[in-house]
């Protein structure tokens, strides 16, 4: 959780954008954060979230940019982790007048379930705030060493088409998906991460996040390979101590009557029981490949067994 926290860190650190892409950001906070709420007749806006600096965020900007007072709570929840803290942003008194100013309400006071057209078909630093607002709301991100994602829940299937459509138009493929009982956008591919932290403002926690995964993979193929290596090994190992007992049979049957280059061979499998091939070939005298190593211990087997045949055994 570390790492999340500090994307919302920096997410919640930029504070130089346009008014428009402000209002985008703010408008997608309250959206996936929370949204609006019908109480005695009144319209309430209100929005949870995991970060103090995104709600201290959302606080001033609905303070600065459009002249109403939001109330900052702390909400503790108990968990069976522990405590965990929540900050609720809540405003009552012209939550009417906010909803229509950030488009959450339509001309005809309708909810708007998705996000409002003007962030959809704004410009390309509204559709990049707006994931911003989305994702210091309720993203989530996977820790190193995990199976990548980066990923949004959203309060609606509206939302999360929304989300997924606005980020084609950053040229980042985000796939909506229901996951017990909840609407997620998600997005699993690691360029497309790393993209997109990037364009949501986040270029340090993007860096972090990509030096910590490729850590993780370079472990994870090396333990990979020293496995695949065991597991050679402990084949080798059983292949050589079956042709060593198929050796001991063949000298049984065949006695003396062995000719020396397969007798020198097949001694040589006995004496070295967990060799390789390719090291029994060096011990050899002269040293042989291992291709000529095993030519001749296959050739020991395949007389002892015609003799054995012979006589109506079996090897």
């Amino acid at each position: 959780m570390a790492l999340l926290d500090d994307v919302k860190s920096e997410l919640a650190a930029i504070d130089n954008e346009l008014p428009a892409a402000k209002k985008a950001q703010a408008t997608a906070m309250i959206r996936f954060g929370g949204g609006l709420k019908l109480v005695q007749r009144q319209i309430i806006v209100q929005a949870q979230f995991d970060s103090l600096e995104a709600a201290k965020w959302l606080q001033d900007t609905i303070k600065d940019l459009y002249g109403h007072e939001a109330v900052l709570t702390q909400v503790s929840r108990q968990t069976p982790n522990g405590v965990v803290q929540r900050y609720l942003i809540h405003v009552d008194r012209g939550g009417a007048a906010l909803a229509l100013q950030t488009g959450l309400l339509d001309r005809r006071k309708q909810l708007v379930r998705g996000l409002p057209a003007e962030i959809v078909n704004g410009n390309i630093a509204q559709v990049k705030a707006a994931w911003r607002g989305a994702f210091l709301a309720h993203g989530g991100l996977s820790d190193p060493g995990k199976a990548s994602y980066l990923e949004i829940t959203c309060p609606c299937n509206e939302a999360a088409l929304a989300l997924a459509g606005i980020a084609r138009r950053l040229g980042i493929s985000a796939k909506p998906r229901q996951l017990r009982s909840s609407e997620r956008v998600t997005l699993k591919d690691p360029d497309a991460i790393e993209r997109m932290l990037n364009l949501m403002g986040a270029p340090r926690s993007a860096r972090e996040w990509t030096g910590k995964r490729s850590d993780g993979e370079a472990r994870g193929k090396a333990n990979r390979l020293a496995n695949f290596d065991d597991a050679n090994m402990r084949r080798s190992a059983k292949a050589a101590a079956e042709a060593s007992e198929k050796v001991r049979k063949a000298f049984e049957i065949l006695g003396d009557d062995i000719p020396d280059n397969l007798k020198a061979a097949g001694q040589l499998r006995l004496d070295h029981g967990d060799a390789s091939l390719e090291e029994l070939g060096r011990l050899s005298d002269p040293p042989i490949t291992k291709d000529a190593i095993a030519g001749r211990i296959r050739r020991l087997l395949q007389l002892a067994d015609k003799t054995a045949k012979a006589r109506g055994q079996s090897l």
